[in-house]
């Protein structure tokens, strides 16, 4: 659990979080749930049959909460579509394997968080929650090793390592429990002594001390998640030298002095067996010097560096490398991410003329697929909307002849936003449309809401903009936030029926916030009561 909670919540957050509250939210939501597991045998390996499936799906809401709320949490729908793209990928090879059975994937989240993080880690919680940091993905040669990665996580919620840890420290109190993981994440993430301090102060003495070994993945479920993993992803077309040369790195790491760069090696330790494993595995392939880098995947490592507020000594840096007289030496997958680097370099220092010089040579690279081609025009329209040319940034991605791809969220996110940005009432319609169908296939998408919401605002349409708000709030997990817009959206609906200002459309979004209203005043008090109880 060291690694299924390692490195989640920044200092901001894990100072301001009250000690109380916490670790009700991170304890099992059922006091008879609890029951069974203090009173129950543990169970086998990759068997967390004890632990039920709606219970682990709780806890890990109650701590996915907390991370939307974190200012660290980043919702980047260009680099969020390039992890969806291997993880969509995993998903169906572990369904096809049988590893992820349709009960498992019915009730898990299986959502991805992005983490502004520079460090180098990924995580897993309870109920199929699953973080990356932009460090990790900024230090990967390919998707590959991104897959490698991603296929570890996934196999250990699917073979219910998490449900079996849970059970076990279930044993040990789970007010200790709570205060543990609390002050693990506290100190993972708090530099400074007095952070550090704080979060000493958290653990329940030397108890809690002797138990955190406890909360790693023992080394049996390490050594299953790399076997399971290894399979899903070379079944899923993903390159087996991606495992061994992300084994590698991690490897060559381990032999270094841990500056907190590597906080995946203290939770993921890279035991003789694990490593004696991994080289077996490479003794089996053919003999190949390194996995491929594609354009695509070497923009996405320069966006999650550039995204990860690095500095301005570290962005200038990147610029200048665009400019280096041997860059025409470079493959072109290394001059294409140079060039977005130094492009999107120079976009957050707002030095908009040099963004453009570095972009235009970037498109005019040859011999890019259709999706690098996609990423520089996206680039190009976040660039355009930066600089306060929002009609220039529709122009760019509205549809013509073609149709979006059904998964292109950053595409549809991007043109919704430059529509906004045009501050043109006709545009902003048009947005609120679009969004009414992506949301229509996926309701969970709170930043599609947030941004549905400023489209009706710039209408002049209160009712729905309110509405959207709430919703935002809703698939956060914040049904106390969620609850109060909806109320107010529930009075200013009763104040325009008695002003006879609502139509029928209106009287129709009105029906729909009652029920609403009522779904979330349910789960308000649900999320009350499990806090109670715990």
């Amino acid at each position: 659990m060291a690694h299924m909670f390692s490195t989640l919540l920044s200092p901001g957050l894990s100072r301001r979080l009250g000690v109380l509250t916490v670790c009700a939210a991170l304890l099992l939501p059922m006091a008879p749930a609890q029951a069974q597991l203090n009173n129950s045998r543990l169970p086998n390996l990759g068997d967390g049959a004890e632990v039920p499936l709606g219970v682990e799906r709780r806890l890990g809401e109650s701590i996915a909460r907390e991370i939307y709320r974190d200012p660290d949490y980043l919702d980047d729908p260009v680099l969020g579509d390039y992890v969806q793209s291997v993880w969509q990928i995993l998903l169906a090879s572990s369904r096809q394997r049988g590893e992820l059975t349709p009960e498992l994937e019915q009730q898990f989240a299986w959502e991805i968080s992005l983490i502004r993080d520079r460090s180098i880690n990924a995580f897993a919680l309870p109920g199929g929650y699953l973080g990356v940091h932009l460090g990790l993905i900024s230090a990967v040669s390919s998707a590959d090793e991104l897959a490698s990665v991603l296929a570890h996580e996934l196999s250990h919620v699917t073979q219910r390592h998490i449900a079996r840890m849970i059970a076990q420290q279930g044993r040990q109190g789970p007010m200790v429990m709570g205060a543990m993981i609390l002050g693990m994440l506290a100190a993972t993430r708090t530099p400074s002594a007095s952070g550090m301090s704080a979060a000493n102060a958290v653990m329940v003495g030397g108890q809690a001390a002797a138990m955190q070994s406890q909360l790693n993945f023992s080394r049996d479920m390490e050594r299953e998640a790399d076997r399971v993993g290894y399979g899903v992803m070379t079944e899923a077309g993903y390159e087996p030298q991606g495992f061994v040369t992300m084994f590698e790195k991690l490897q060559q790491a381990s032999r270094l002095n841990d500056n907190g760069a590597f906080p995946y090696l203290r939770s993921h330790p890279m035991t003789t067996e694990r490593i004696s494993d991994a080289q077996a595995r490479q003794q089996l392939l053919p003999a190949r010097a390194t996995v491929a880098t594609t354009s695509t995947h070497a923009m996405m490592s320069a966006r999650a560096q550039v995204l990860a507020k690095p500095g301005v000594d570290v962005l200038r840096s990147m610029a200048s490398m665009a400019n280096a007289t041997s860059l025409g030496s470079e493959n072109k997958a290394k001059q294409a991410g140079l060039l977005y680097g130094a492009a999107m370099a120079e976009m957050q220092q707002r030095n908009f003329s040099m963004a453009r010089q570095h972009l235009m040579r970037l498109q005019s690279l040859n011999g890019l697929d259709l999706s690098a081609v996609r990423v520089v025009r996206l680039l190009a329209a976040e660039l355009a909307l930066a600089a306060s040319d929002a009609a220039q940034a529709v122009a760019l991605l509205e549809p013509k002849a073609t149709v979006l791809a059904n998964n292109d969220r950053a595409t549809r996110m991007q043109l919704a936003r430059s529509r906004v940005g045009t501050q043109k009432p006709a545009q902003a319609k048009v947005a609120a449309s679009e969004l009414s169908i992506w949301l229509n296939l996926h309701p969970r998408d709170a930043s599609a809401w947030l941004l549905q919401a400023s489209a009706y605002e710039l209408q002049g349409d209160a009712l729905r903009a309110i509405r959207a708000q709430a919703e935002a709030r809703a698939m956060e997990l914040d049904y106390g936030a969620a609850v109060d817009r909806f109320k107010a959206a529930q009075t200013l609906a009763h104040q325009m029926a008695s002003e006879g200002k609502l139509d029928r459309g209106g009287h129709m979004e009105a029906s729909i916030i009652d029920a609403r209203l009522r779904d979330l005043e349910r789960l308000r008090r649900e999320q009350a009561l499990e806090r109670s109880i715990n």
